[in-house]
């Protein structure tokens, strides 16, 4: 019988060896950052799996999981590219939720800014003088759509519309406020939260804009365990906290 000791020892040790950990691959918008890398870390450190998120506009990764990008998990900021996605068969069955809610606003470079009442035709013009004013790209990125429908509601876009400096995303906006590039931007209200060389110097009227939505979805690639209990730990408690002191609205309670 000696002959199945090798193949004996082999299966004890591989039953002691740890089980190896999974990797879970997210495309979130960019204005997600701040509180998915702490919900993210927090996953890690109680699992072990490894969660990797790209950030970009909701644009750039709903065209990349179409063209069949490796991701399990999608966090879009619009509405418009989850239902891209779907159209295109990539989303789990059944697993498509509407997550987070959040508001637009008009920031300014420094921490005394002046500010502002935001209304119908509302001088943003003369605000920005011979300034720039800091948007995401506004035929694509959410932010940016968000951002010219509210301008366009308030009858102020065709005099603004040559001094908007377009960005990638959102967060790429708010970078250029923040280092003083462009005097105002337009983004959300997380965003803002997120960086100290910013005021917020006005809100935008809800009924300027669609409502913002961020919604969340399991894709078709999504294979491991860690995959859906990530995307379980999104709607948990701990998870729904981080986004609230981040300044979101929680949605998938509604």
């Amino acid at each position: 019988m000696s002959f199945r000791l090798p193949a004996l020892t082999a299966l004890v040790l591989g039953l002691a060896s740890p089980v190896a950990a999974e990797e879970v691959v997210v495309f979130a918008a960019a204005s997600l950052k701040t509180a998915l890398d702490g919900i993210a870390a927090d996953f890690k450190e109680k699992t072990g799996n490894e969660v990797l998120v790209s950030y970009a506009g909701s644009n750039q990764l709903a065209k990349q999981i179409i063209e069949g990008a490796p991701a399990d998990i999608f966090v879009s900021a619009a509405v418009n590219w989850m239902d891209e996605v779907e159209k295109a068969g990539a989303i789990a069955d059944d697993s498509r939720k509407d997550l987070l809610g959040n508001a637009l606003v008009l920031i300014a470079h420094g921490k005394d800014a002046v500010p502002v009442t935001i209304g119908a035709d509302f001088d943003l013009k003369g605000l920005l003088g011979e300034g720039k004013l800091a948007m995401g790209l506004v035929d694509s990125v959410p932010a940016g759509q968000y951002g010219k429908a509210a301008l366009e509601k308030l009858g102020v876009w065709s005099a603004v519309e040559p001094s908007v400096a377009q960005a990638d995303n959102v967060r790429a906006a708010l970078a250029l406020v923040a280092t003083g590039e462009a005097p105002y931007g337009i983004v959300y209200a997380t965003d803002a939260a997120a960086e100290d060389e910013v005021t917020v110097v006005g809100t935008f009227p809800a009924d300027s804009y669609p409502a913002i939505i961020y919604p969340s979805a399991l894709l078709t690639g999504a294979a491991d365990q860690a995959d859906k209990d990530f995307y379980a730990a999104l709607q948990s408690d701990e998870a729904k906290a981080a986004f609230t002191e981040q300044g979101f609205v929680i949605l998938s309670d509604k």
